[in-house]
C-alpha cells in the first residue's frame, strides 16, 4: 500500500477500527497523525498514541474531541507547550484538567483554557484577573458568549 493510500485510509471516518489500529503503528508519522485526527479512531488507539514519539501526533490526539479524558489528562502534563495548548482548546477536556491548565506557566495555554467553551465558570472568573492581558480578555469574551447565548 502506498503512503497516500495509507493516509487516505487513516483520514477516512469510515475506515474499520481494526485498520485504524494497524495504521496507528505505521512507521510514517503522517499516517499516524491522520489516525490521531480521525474522530472514528477507537479510544484505546488514541490512548496509545498519547505516548507517540512525534509531537505532531500527540498534538492531533490532544485536538481530537474523541480522545478519552484520561488520555487528555496525560497530555496536559506533556513538556511540549504546543501539546498542552491543544488540550486546553479541546472542548472534551475534563473540567479538572482545564482547572489545572489554567495555572500553566505558558500564557497561551491559559489563554486557550479561557477560550474553551467547557471551562468551568469559576475557572473563568480566576482567569479574568490573570497577569496576562490576552488571558483576561479571552476569559471575559467567553463569559460574554455564555451570557448572550440564546
Amino acid at each position: 500500500m502506498t503512503r497516500e493510500e495509507k493516509i487516505n485510509l487513516a483520514h477516512n471516518t469510515s475506515t474499520p477500527p481494526e485498520v485504524l489500529a494497524e495504521l496507528a503503528r505505521d512507521e510514517d508519522w503522517s499516517v499516524r497523525c491522520n489516525v490521531a485526527q480521525n474522530t472514528s479512531t477507537p479510544p484505546k488507539v488514541l490512548a496509545k498514541l498519547v505516548r507517540d514519539e512525534g509531537w505532531n501526533v500527540k498534538i492531533e490526539v490532544a485536538h481530537n474531541t474523541s480522545t478519552p479524558p484520561e488520555a487528555l489528562a496525560e497530555l496536559s502534563r506533556d513538556r511540549d507547550n504546543d501539546v498542552r495548548w491543544h488540550v486546553a482548546l479541546n472542548p472534551s477536556t475534563p473540567p479538572e484538567v482545564l482547572a489545572e491548565l489554567s495555572r500553566d506557566g505558558n500564557s497561551t495555554v491559559r489563554r486557550n483554557v479561557a477560550y474553551n467553551p467547557s471551562t468551568p465558570l469559576e475557572v473563568l472568573l480566576i482567569l479574568m484577573v490573570d497577569d496576562d492581558r490576552g488571558v483576561r480578555e479571552e476569559a471575559e469574551s467567553n463569559l460574554r458568549r455564555r451570557i448572550l447565548r440564546p
